[in-house]
């Protein structure tokens, strides 16, 4: 697959090919759904419990009298109402730990690249240098692009500095470097740039 590549300027900067093992793949919306899922669930942290009428460490020991005491019958002081005691319908241990096959998780990755690819809702750019790092001229340039109202920028191994200090202000830019790519951001955005060092990250990593 050959796209061309342009500059921030909107200026042609000849062309690349893509592979198709990895932009051309027919997206399948069960494999996306339980990739996205499978990273949402993931991001969910583990709920503590609390300790229980019988996982207090406080004595068994009956302390009082059955009859006679004039208070209510107790068995021990690990009885909820007492200061130091279990807690009563206290949160229990949830582990959101899924697994996902790491087949099912690298497919689900190139069939959101493709889905991009195959919409025509992938840019890809020369590089990302921004000569003075200032929003109002980004902006700008992005505007000729056409980007649409969302876009994830997808660098090589390191993030470009002045574009990052340029789009920090852009609601509508999320930069993400290309070990962070996943399927939940490219998919939930609108449009996907990659730079070319992006695709040769990209796919250097599904070749490795």
């Amino acid at each position: 697959m050959k796209v061309k590549v342009q500059t921030l300027d909107a200026k042609a900067g000849g062309d690349i090919e893509l592979k198709d093992d990895i932009f051309g793949v027919e997206p399948r919306a069960d494999i996306l759904h339980r990739v996205v899922t499978w990273q949402l669930e993931k991001r969910r942290g583990t709920a503590r419990a609390a300790r229980e009428r019988s996982e207090v460490a406080r004595t068994g020991k009956k302390f009082g009298r059955q009859k006679g005491g004039g208070t209510a019958r107790h068995g021990d002081r690990r009885a909820p109402i007492f200061v130091g005691g279990g807690k009563a319908h206290g949160p229990r241990v949830r582990d959101f730990n899924p697994s996902l096959n790491k087949k099912i998780r690298t497919l689900g990755l190139k069939m959101a690249l493709s889905s991009k690819a195959q919409s025509g809702q992938l840019f890809v750019l020369d590089n990302l240098d921004v000569s003075e790092g200032k929003t109002r001229e980004l902006r700008e340039k992005l505007g000729k692009l056409g980007f649409g109202k969302t876009a994830l920028v997808i660098d090589g191994d390191a993030l470009n500095v002045s574009f990052a200090r340029a789009s920090s202000n852009l609601g509508s830019i999320d930069l993400l470097s290309a070990v962070g790519a996943n399927v939940y951001d490219i998919m939930r955005h609108e449009t996907l740039v990659l730079t070319r060092a992006a695709v040769e990250k990209l796919e250097a990593r599904f070749n490795g």
